[in-house]
């Protein structure tokens, strides 16, 4: 049995929730212990990836069995924390980490860091830099790609069709969507991932996803993974996963 929480996107309130959720469901079947896979985007547009990014800080340090996994946007933020322009040439042109669309700005702001009036922008990025603490940049930078566990790939945007997990560019396994998304066959493992917001965790058959939109003001759904079967954590339990064509007759 497996736990996977999908993209936080700086909301600190929903994360605690879904850890709630998750204790109750261990209490309600009697799990003892049970992994937890944080599927990555821990930053940008909520009001607290500071928070959000302490906290697992925080678990991880008293013995938690939780994994986190590498976003996107986590991978911009740690390029702009290192010294570079947080862009992407996946992001489309114009578009910037600090981009409203994108959210870096209230990462930012989250560590105290706005920028002022008439303040240049040089002068801001240094300041900036400085607010985010060292350890927060080094939590980030450890983040791994991928797992492999319970039989199951989890990984954050999802794989190249055709490609061995271990052959995987890195670069897709944050960024990917349609030729991943529309891959009808089968991969090597069930693929558990997030990166492309669903209305609900819905299984594709050879793929779950579990990006509910929490970026995007929408309600952060943990599931759990037990056997072959996947649950959404729900204030009234476990709801089944189930695919698109049979959720919605």
């Amino acid at each position: 049995m497996i736990y996977a929480i999908g993209d936080i996107h700086g909301h600190l309130d929903q994360l605690t929730r879904a850890h709630e959720l998750i204790e109750a469901d261990r209490a309600s079947e009697g799990v003892g212990a049970a992994p937890v896979v944080h599927m990555g985007d821990l930053v940008d547009r909520g009001p607290n990836s500071k928070g959000v990014i302490q906290f697992l800080i925080d678990g991880l340090a008293r013995g938690e069995d939780w994994l986190v996994l590498r976003g996107n946007h986590d991978h911009m933020f740690v390029d702009f924390a290192k010294g570079g322009d947080g862009t992407s040439d996946r992001l489309r042109p114009g578009v910037t980490w600090q981009s409203e669309i994108m959210g870096g700005a209230a990462t930012l702001a989250s560590y105290g860091a706005k920028r002022k009036m008439l303040e240049r922008k040089a002068g801001f990025v240094a300041r900036a830099r400085r607010a985010i603490p060292k350890e927060h940049v080094e939590f980030l930078s450890s983040l791994t790609y991928w797992l492999r566990a319970e039989g199951k790939i989890f990984v954050h945007a999802g794989i190249r069709p055709g490609f061995p997990i271990d052959a995987q560019d890195e670069e897709d396994l944050i960024w990917i969507r349609d030729e991943f998304l529309w891959h009808m066959g089968p991969h090597e493992a069930l693929i558990v991932h997030g990166h492309t917001p669903v209305e609900e965790p819905t299984h594709y058959g050879n793929r779950i996803n579990i990006d509910t939109g929490a970026g995007w003001g929408n309600d952060l759904v943990p599931v759990v993974l037990d056997g072959q079967d996947c649950f959404a954590l729900t204030a009234d339990g476990r709801v089944p996963v189930k695919s698109p064509d049979k959720y919605y007759q």
